[in-house]
């Protein structure tokens, strides 16, 4: 059974602000959703899950279809309940059984949210048990669509429900979800806006503050310096260009992070960190840190499976990591890869989308935005197994969650 895994971001309609995520499952004729599926492939998906419920619950709350079989076979229990919200669709609601074994869950202390909800009794049934009613919205509802949905919403507020608007894959689409005062969205719209302009360079403050602490010391460790510069796309985008500026005369330009402190030594690196701790965070700086981190991570763990790729694992890295810098920076993609000294495939792969370079920064792109199609197009290409990959993205979620989780605890 080929799995196709990925995580949307669920957020507040009004502000910046992450929610939670939704892990999505690639829904195909093998799919754990499938209702023909042999309990040999549902078994599989299910281990999976229970092998990877530490990398996917770990910084928000986590919303997961569940089908009538995996409820009775309490699939829910190997995860979190704090951190899960057990999603129910047509299957579980009209299921003779459904209300008593979501009462069963609830009493237990799980939530649960209804998908696709309906303006039929069945599913006015299942409002006492449920604390997130979602609902699809297109942006191409007609008058009488959008009076629907908007009777929805507010019925769901009325019994004090949270709404969440799902298939938010237009500016339209979103526009209406603001317009009906849905109270979170999700879709690949979503997922692509959530990287927007945050204005200027911004860095964040629990990694300078990381990066004062190793620096102050009698001996600063040049590994765990590294580590910390690579972490954040501002501080490493801005060491490169200052270690290449003609301030340090040097005779070879350098995208190594580990170089770039060299070059510049520790004093000027103490000077240059203080400087930057004064700079205050904007609003919406650590989802996009958080976003470059989460592409570096993945892309140089894909190029190190692929083994032959036309770039390094650390070429990779930046390509992913150095992906947000036009949010950041006030001048296009070209102009900003101009100022450092990065193989000519990244370049070509974030200002034009060419080469192998590029189809893997599309298939992460595509990973972000559960763009299933596309996923499986272009894995195909790079030659990547979807089962491969599944179990590679957990990797980086937790990978990244845990560092993160590090990172703003030190802010």
């Amino acid at each position: 059974m080929e799995k196709i895994i990925a995580r949307q971001l669920i957020k507040k309609t009004d502000t910046s602000e992450i929610m939670g995520y939704e892990l999505l499952v690639q829904s195909d004729a093998e799919s754990l959703y499938n209702s023909s599926v042999d309990s040999a492939a549902a078994n599989a998906m299910t281990a999976f899950l229970t092998e990877n419920s530490s990398k996917i619950f770990r910084d928000r709350k986590t919303f997961m279809t569940f089908t009538p079989t995996l409820l009775f076979r309490n699939t829910p229990k190997i995860f979190d309940k704090d951190m899960i919200v057990i999603q129910i669709e047509d299957n579980v609601v009209i299921h003779p059984l459904a209300s008593i074994l979501i009462e069963k869950y609830r009493e237990e202390g799980y939530h649960f949210a209804i998908n696709d909800f309906r303006f039929i009794p069945k599913y006015f049934s299942m409002l006492e048990y449920v604390d997130y009613v979602k609902v699809k919205v297109t942006g191409e509802e007609e008058d009488r669509e959008r009076r629907s949905l908007e009777n929805v919403v507010d019925m769901a507020h009325g019994f004090g429900k949270e709404v969440i608007a799902t298939s938010i894959n237009t500016k339209e689409a979103f526009l209406l979800a603001k317009e009906i005062h849905t109270d979170y969205v999700e879709g690949a719209y979503i997922s692509d806006t959530s990287v927007s302009k945050v204005g200027k360079m911004e860095y964040l403050q629990g990694n300078l503050y990381q990066l004062i602490m190793e620096v102050t010391k009698d001996e600063p460790d040049m590994e765990v310096m590294e580590q910390i510069v690579t972490r954040d796309a501002a501080l490493t985008y801005a060491l490169l260009k200052m270690a290449n500026s003609a301030y340090f005369s040097a005779k070879h330009r350098t995208a190594s992070v580990r170089q770039a402190i060299m070059r510049v030594g520790i004093n000027q690196l103490k000077q240059w960190v203080y400087l930057l701790s004064f700079r205050k965070e904007e609003s919406g700086t650590e989802e996009l840190m958080k976003t470059s981190f989460m592409r570096a991570n993945f892309a140089a763990a894909l190029v190190k499976k692929m083994g032959h790729f036309p770039i390094a694992p650390a070429d990779a890295y930046l390509m992913g990591m150095f992906s947000t810098l036009e949010c950041m920076i006030d001048a296009t993609m070209e102009e900003i890869l101009n100022e450092i000294p990065i193989v000519e495939e990244v370049k070509k792969a974030l200002i034009s989308g060419e080469g192998e370079a590029g189809t893997l920064y599309h298939l992460i792109l595509a990973y972000e935005r559960a763009d299933w199609t596309e996923i499986k197009k272009l894995s195909d290409e790079l030659g990547l197994q979807t089962n491969v990959m599944a179990q590679i993205y957990m990797e980086c979620v937790e990978e990244v969650s845990e560092i993160w989780e590090n990172v703003v605890a030190k802010a």
